[in-house]
């Protein structure tokens, strides 16, 4: 239970920080950081990948005991990785279609390639296989950035417009990139290297979480292990900074640190201890955690194209007039957008409740 209650808790901040119903008054901590360093909304895209490759261990290793073949749990994974892809296109797209300049990369995009990616890793390796993938896409991150020159710029510049992985976005993803950025994505192609990383730390964390120890045991490999990335992380911040956008090799061993000392204190209170009341609206909010995210896609998305009239008698978007005609009256504009964004959450756990009660549950 406590990897859904993990999910639910991961899939509500999602919405929370994607939903502030304006960006003119946003507590930082609520926004991405602007370049290098790290707040709490950087948190949130390494945790769901980390809980994909949880996820993917614990149900693959149960197929393949039960006997199904590595071919059909391949097969499995492309198709899986082909919808998710396709989901996030069909975001990006709705509701112009303007395929010309559609973004290819984006979250749903980067959750598709790192699962299959990551699959392929755990169908054909061992766990000694998978750390030493692990590391080594990580380390082969750090050389590209470091160490690869970029016409005009050089070798080992991190600036926004100068790093290796921009250069490589710009070469094969011109004019179907970020909107707010147009010259880098931050899914883009070479940074997804250390995203599958990510989730490869998290598939180390399934293979603890399936050995036959006692679950204090298992609990505390888990926050050694989050511990020791979580160190490594910082430590190699001095050498190369943290930073999401570009999701370097620091961000990448400090973010699966963290998601597994955050996983580590759900699993001792909700699997060990017992504590189930409080974790059951996360845990049914975790359970259709794709299905509630492309929901919520489109819906902000409708609400951001259907235009009203505003007070001054200018059109403006519905998504702006409740914020400002329900919200923006009741505090202080950051205050307001937190308490916008806090129900966006909430009504998207009303969504998830409703699934849940009604026994539908989206497996793709």
């Amino acid at each position: 239970m406590s990897l859904d209650v993990f999910r639910g808790l991961t899939i509500a901040s999602m919405m929370m920080v994607n939903n502030p119903g304006t960006w003119m008054a946003v507590y930082p901590s609520l926004r991405h950081a602007d370049w290098h360093g790290w707040t709490f909304t950087d948190t949130v895209f390494p945790f769901f990948l980390w809980i994909v490759g949880v996820a993917m261990t614990l149900s693959t290793a149960r197929r393949l005991e039960r006997g199904d073949s590595r071919s059909s749990l391949f097969g499995h994974a492309v198709r899986r990785a082909l919808i998710i892809f396709g989901l996030g296109l069909f975001l990006t797209l709705y509701p112009y279609f303007h395929i010309s300049t559609v973004r290819i990369p984006g979250v749903l995009q980067r959750i598709a390639i790192c699962y299959l990616i990551a699959t392929v890793i755990y169908l054909t390796t061992g766990i000694r296989g998978q750390i030493v993938w692990t590391g080594g896409l990580l380390a082969a991150y750090w050389i590209l950035m470091r160490y690869v020159p970029v016409p005009g710029v050089g070798a080992g510049v991190l600036t926004k417009e100068g790093n290796f992985s921009h250069w490589v976005d710009s070469l094969f993803l011109s004019g179907h990139m970020y909107s707010s950025t147009k010259t880098w994505d931050p899914e883009g192609i070479v940074s997804t290297l250390p995203a599958i990383a990510t989730t490869m730390f998290g598939i180390l964390t399934g293979h603890i979480l399936r050995l036959k120890k006692p679950d204090a045991e298992k609990m505390s490999w888990i926050f050694v292990m989050g511990s020791m990335l979580l160190f490594a992380g910082a430590f190699l911040n001095n050498y190369m900074p943290i930073n999401k956008s570009i999701w370097t090799t620091p961000y990448s061993l400090f973010m699966a640190g963290m998601a597994a000392l955050t996983f580590g204190c759900c699993y001792w209170l909700v699997d060990i201890r017992g504590y189930r009341s409080w974790a059951r609206p996360f845990a049914i909010y975790g359970m259709n955690a794709i299905a509630v995210y492309v929901l919520a896609g489109l819906f902000t998305k409708t609400l951001m194209n259907i235009k009203v009239s505003g007070a001054d008698g200018n059109p403006i978007r519905v998504y702006s007039w409740i914020f400002e005609k329900i919200f923006a009256p009741l505090a202080a504009p950051a205050n307001a957008s937190l308490a916008f964004a806090l129900c966006y959450s909430f009504l998207f756990f009303l969504v998830s409740w409703f699934m849940y009660r009604r026994n539908w549950f989206v497996r793709i």
